[in-house]
């Protein structure tokens, strides 16, 4: 299906309108640093939760998530574990707090928190530095990559080439259609800063949250009409050692290729990894991207832990109301997609296949509009963070700590547009989304973990074990994807985290402890639970009414039924599409008893302060 005139003037209405919030919010922006990077800490929590949650319902994640329910069935409801998703409630029920009680700008400047400002101090900022600046050009070429594969379904590059005055090859042609669309967040991200991301996030989660549901009943109409040819297991969210259950010989054989070059086929060894790492991961805390800039953001600890709970309410129902919407009719429909690509099959392609495919007449404006809006905001809140750090712990720490406001201003400018090109750089090299998310959430995240778990939990732990335990993970995570090309990523994280873990604890204990102010000020102002006794005894000699953080048990029950709902909030609108009665009873029963527990024993329990 081709763009109608009303589908392109709907897109263009609403990217122009993104431009106007940036020009509009350019005077708030340039009031102070705080202001551009942070918004001010004035934004409501509710707000920020919904431009966290439209950052997160990015068009390169809902190709992949597509094309894995399509493939897995409701078994897709685990694999998401991989970034992994639930770290949301850990966010929620603790971290977020003790992140916002820091008053930091960035997660790099949370360091001097942590380890004040000496040599240790200074190496360990510089390596979080270098590792979210790496991140998130990760992050930003993932998504250049899935804009340009969804856009070339809709623009024929054959419509273009003629207009073009060089040949580009068939397989950079997404890469040109990147660039393209990039430049409208990169304008309304660098103009108006927090801001005025957080106001065009909204605009976005309404018109996402409007084309899911579009997408959804037309997935149910098209159900009460036609039969849905799947394997036996793939009704069903369980598995066993591996997928035997669910093969695809005689309904579409091409899928147990898509099955066995995933490397998800011994689905149990899979899964554990997956949850092993998840967890680590979680209780490191944020990876320093836009999901720690928002939480900074909020004007209060309280108000942040609101928000990262907000954020799995307003993002899992309505995001899986269009995934399911699109596998649906993808599997009704399969011998109408066209998912050839350089003469190969494509399942990344499903997403836009089907677009192309099923939206009637007048709709696809709209449903383009609001996936190029979550790419949008998956990318400008990405690129934010990114600039928070070059200015604010580069720039500002190094550079000239004392700019006038305008010279920072003039450099957050400079920096945002150099971050693009260095992006689309990375993005021209990158394989394809699903290469691209393994290396972020496996090799990098892998790298992280060690480090970040330290911080929290153990006293002892200093900036030099810091430094040389990022280093250890990170350097491995950079070349093993070479070394072992053939291996899914996630299966080398243990080596990543051994290699972390010597690096990690062999600098802590070769080298002094953070000093002891630094230390009692830091368990003062954050109270985490954990491995603190001596520095609880000190703090508590000083200040006997000193509360200490005695929230553990309660904290890890409230992590579990928290991922309980989440995932059941996930499963919910797929079974509504399916209209498989008994499961979404369940589902919404398991939802209510788990939102009454969290209700008592969470919400109610928030500190002030």
């Amino acid at each position: 299906m081709k763009l109608t005139i009303i589908d392109i003037v709907i897109i263009f209405v609403y990217l122009f309108s993104t431009v106007i919030i940036g020009l509009v919010l350019k005077k708030v922006a340039q009031k102070s640093k705080s202001n551009y990077l942070l918004g001010g800490n004035k934004l409501p929590w509710y707000m920020l939760g919904l431009s966290n949650a439209s950052g997160m319902f990015d068009i390169s994640g809902t190709m992949w998530l597509v094309t894995l329910l399509f493939v897995y069935g409701l078994k897709s409801i685990w694999i998401p574990w991989l970034w992994p998703v639930f770290n949301q409630i850990f966010l929620m029920v603790f971290l977020s707090i003790w992140l916002r009680r820091s008053n930091v700008t960035t997660g790099a400047e949370w360091i001097n928190t942590r380890f004040g400002r000496s040599r240790d101090s200074s190496l360990s900022h510089g390596v979080v530095v270098i590792f979210a600046l790496i991140l998130c050009l990760g992050y930003l070429a993932y998504g250049f990559i899935g804009l340009g594969k969804f856009v070339m379904i809709f623009i024929p590059w054959d419509i273009i080439a003629p207009y073009i005055p060089f040949t580009v090859p068939i397989e950079y042609v997404p890469h040109i259609y990147g660039i393209t669309f990039t430049m409208f967040a990169v304008f309304y991200a660098v103009l108006g800063g927090m801001t005025s991301i957080v106001w065009a996030d909204v605009l976005q989660y309404i018109i996402m949250t409007i084309s899911a549901i579009l997408i959804g009943i037309l997935a149910m109409k098209a159900m009460t009409v036609e039969t849905l040819n799947v394997p036996d297991g793939w009704h069903s969210p369980f598995f066993g050692w591996n997928l035997s259950d669910l093969d695809w010989r005689g309904t579409i054989d091409e899928v147990n290729t898509k099955i066995a070059s995933d490397g998800y086929s011994l689905f149990t060894i899979f899964f554990m990894m997956m949850v092993f790492k998840g967890l680590l991961v979680s209780i490191a805390g944020p990876a320093p991207t836009y999901d720690l800039q928002k939480i900074l953001s909020t004007k209060s600890p309280k108000d942040a832990a609101k928000m990262s709970g907000f954020v799995s309410v307003v993002l899992m129902p309505i995001r899986y109301f269009m995934i399911a919407g699109f596998a649906i009719l993808a599997l009704l429909y399969y011998d109408r997609l066209n998912l050839l690509v350089a003469g190969e099959i494509d399942f990344e392609q499903i997403l836009p296949s089907a677009i192309s495919e099923f939206v009637p007449v007048g709709f696809m404006g709209l449903l383009l509009a609001g996936l190029l809006a979550a790419f949008n905001s998956t990318f400008a809140g990405t690129l934010n963070a990114a600039q928070a750090y070059i200015v604010n712990d580069i720039f500002l720490r190094y550079v000239e700590p004392k700019a006038s406001n305008k010279k920072i201003r003039n450099i957050n400018y400079i920096t945002g547009v150099s971050v693009v090109i260095v992006s689309i750089i990375f993005g021209v090299f990158a394989e394809d989304v699903n290469s691209m998310l393994q290396w972020i959430v496996s090799g990098l995240y892998g790298s992280y973990v060690v480090s970040n778990v330290l911080k929290w939990y153990w006293w002892r732990f200093n900036g030099y074990g810091y430094f040389w335990g990022m280093v250890a993970g990170l350097i491995p995570a950079l070349v093993f994807p070479y070394i072992f090309s053939e291996t899914l990523d996630l299966y080398y994280f243990p080596w990543l985290l051994l290699i972390s873990i010597a690096g990690a604890v062999a600098g802590t204990l070769l080298t002094k402890p953070t000093d002891e102010k630094t230390l009692k000020e830091f368990y003062r102002t954050i109270n985490p639970w954990g491995f603190w006794g001596p520095v609880k005894a000190k703090v508590m000699a000083e200040n006997p009414e000193f509360k200490p953080n005695k929230n553990f048990k309660t904290d890890m029950f409230n992590v579990l039924i928290g991922t309980i709902a989440q995932t059941a909030l996930v499963a919910l609108p797929i079974y509504i599409i399916l209209k498989e009665s008994l499961p979404i009873w369940i589902t919404i029963i398991i939802t209510v008893i788990c939102a009454v527990i969290l209700k008592k024993t969470w919400w109610n329990k928030l500190p002030e302060k």
